[in-house]
C-alpha cells in the first residue's frame, strides 16, 4: 500500500474493503488481550517443582533455618544467583522478596528522602531549590514513569537508539542541569524496543557519575538478563566499568526471577556499593525483619546456579520465540514494502515496539479494542502517557497462544492499513 502515490479512487477503494474486513472481525466477538509482558501459563508451568522442594528440610547450605526472623539481605545462597546474574560480588547484593518494582520504589524514596549515603546526599538536599528529575528514554517503561510521578520526580526525554539511550543528548542533559539525579536503564532488551544497550553504551553510562550532580545514581533495571530467545547473550558489566572509572556509588542495579519461575512469587535483588547498600538497609531495617528466606531456598534449590537458570530459560524460549516469530512475520508480511509502520527484530524480552504513522497510535489502538484485541494504552511508553507524535504501540504476545497471537496480528495490521488509510483522506 502506497499510500503516498495512491489515486484518490484507490484510497476510497482501499477503504471500503478494509471496512467490510474491519466490521466482519467485529462480528466475530474476539476477545484478546496484548497488554502486558506477563509469562503465560505453560511458563509458569516450567517451575512447578518449587512446591515440595524442601521436602520439609528448611535448613540452608550455609546453615541459616530459613522458617525464622533474621536475615536483611536473604540467604548467601540466593545473593550469590543474584551476584551471577548482574555480574557483581556477593557482597554488593541484597536478596530479598517477590518484586524488583518495590525495590526500585524503596531506593528511589530512600535516595530522595533519607540520602543513600547520608542525609546530604538526598536529592531534596542536593537540589533544594527544585524538584529532581530523572532522565527516561523513550520509548520506555511505562512503571519506571509511574515511581516518578508517585515521588513527585520530573522527568525528560531522550531517544532510544539502535545501541541504548542518545549517550550525547544524556551527558549534555547531565552537564548542564544539575537537578539531575539520575538515569531509569533497561540495558538488555529494552522495554519496549528490545534494544540491547552497546559496550561503548554502557561504559559511557558509567561515566556519568563523573559529570553528574554528586547524587547522581543510574537505576540499571535488568529485568531480561537472561530473557534471550536465541542463545544467551552477555551484557557489558556496568559495575566493572564503574570500578575502574570510580563511580560505584552511581549505580544501582535490579534484577527479579519474576519471569523466570513464578512471576508473583519470585526472588527480587538490588545491587550497589557498600555505601549505598548500607543507606539502603538502614531503611529496610525499618519495614522488615528479613524476606521470605524460605522461598529463596525453594529457587536456590530448583536453581543452584547461573548454568541451571540459563538452561531452564532455554525452555521459557522454546515457549516464546514461535509467538514473537509470528509477530514478526505479519509485521514483514504487510509493512516491509511500505512506510506504514516501523519495528525491529528482537532477540529476547517480552515486547516488539512499533511505530505507526504519526498522529495513529491512539486510533489504531482504539480500533483494535473495538474489534476485541485489547493493546497496551498509547502514549504509556512515555512519561506522563504523552506520546508527542502518538505513534508508539507496544505488543506483548507472551500470554496468548500461538494460535490467538496469529489472529491478534491479523486484527492488529488491519488496524493499522484501515488507520493509514483513512488519514490519507483526510478522515
Amino acid at each position: 500500500m502506497d499510500l503516498q502515490n495512491a489515486s484518490h479512487d484507490q484510497l476510497i477503494q482501499w477503504e471500503a474493503d478494509l471496512t467490510a474486513n474491519y466490521n466482519a472481525v467485529k462480528e466475530q466477538a474476539i476477545n484478546l488481550d496484548l497488554t502486558r509482558g506477563k509469562p503465560s501459563d505453560d511458563q509458569l508451568t516450567l517451575a512447578n517443582n518449587l512446591d515440595g522442594i524442601l521436602e520439609g528440610n528448611y535448613i540452608s547450605d550455609s546453615g541459616v533455618d530459613t522458617r525464622n526472623y533474621g536475615g536483611l539481605d536473604g540467604i548467601i545462597e540466593s545473593r550469590q544467583l543474584g551476584a551471577d546474574i548482574l555480574g557483581v560480588k556477593v557482597e554488593e547484593i541484597s536478596a530479598q522478596g517477590n518484586s524488583s518494582l518495590t525495590l526500585m520504589f524503596l531506593a528511589m524514596m530512600i535516595a530522595k528522602e533519607f540520602g543513600l549515603r547520608g542525609t546530604q546526599s538526598a536529592w531534596k538536599n542536593t537540589v533544594s531549590d527544585t524538584k529532581p528529575t530523572f532522565i527516561c528514554p523513550v520509548p520506555g517503561y511505562d512503571r519506571h514513569f509511574t515511581i516518578c510521578e508517585q515521588l513527585d520526580i520530573n522527568m525528560v526525554t531522550v531517544p532510544m537508539t539502535a545501541t541504548g539511550p542518545d549517550m550525547d543528548a544524556v551527558e549534555t542533559l547531565v552537564k548542564d542541569d544539575k537537578s539531575i539525579v539520575g538515569l531509569w536503564c533497561v540495558p538488555k532488551y529494552s522495554n519496549p524496543t528490545g534494544v540491547i544497550y552497546s559496550d561503548e553504551t554502557v561504559k559511557r553510562i558509567a561515566k556519568l557519575g563523573q559529570i553528574a550532580n554528586e547524587s547522581f545514581c543510574v537505576f540499571w533495571d535488568n529485568a531480561y538478563a537472561v530473557h534471550d530467545l536465541n542463545g544467551y547473550k552477555p551484557l557489558a558489566n556496568i559495575m566493572d566499568y564503574s570500578r575502574e572509572l570510580g563511580t560505584t556509588d552511581n549505580v544501582i542495579q535490579f534484577a527479579s526471577t519474576s519471569k523466570v519461575t513464578h512471576a508473583g512469587a519470585g526472588v527480587a535483588f538490588i545491587s550497589s556499593s557498600e555505601d549505598n547498600l548500607g543507606g539502603i538497609r538502614k531503611v529496610f531495617s525499618t519495614l522488615s525483619i528479613g524476606p521470605d528466606k524460605i522461598n529463596q531456598l525453594r529457587h536456590q534449590k530448583l536453581l543452584p546456579n547461573l548454568d541451571s537458570l540459563l538452561k531452564h530459560m532455554e525452555q521459557h524460549a522454546k515457549q516464546l520465540k514461535p509467538r514473537f516469530n509470528c509477530v514478526l512475520q505479519h509485521l514483514n508480511d504487510n509493512f516491509s514494502n511500505n512506510d506504514l509502520g516501523h519495528w525491529e527484530a528482537v532477540d529476547g524480552g517480552y515486547f516488539i515496539s512499533f511505530d505507526a504513522k504519526p498522529n495513529l497510535a491512539k486510533a489504531i489502538i482504539k480500533m483494535a479494542a473495538e474489534a476485541g484485541v485489547k493493546l497496551t494504552p498509547a502514549g504509556a511508553t512515555f512519561p506522563y502517557g504523552n506520546d508527542p507524535e502518538d505513534r508508539n504501540i507496544r505488543i506483548a504476545p507472551s500470554v496468548p497462544s500461538l494460535e490467538q497471537v496469529d489472529q491478534a496480528m491479523q486484527v492488529f495490521v488491519l488496524c493499522v492499513k484501515l488507520a493509514s488509510v483513512r488519514q490519507q483522506l483526510g478522515k
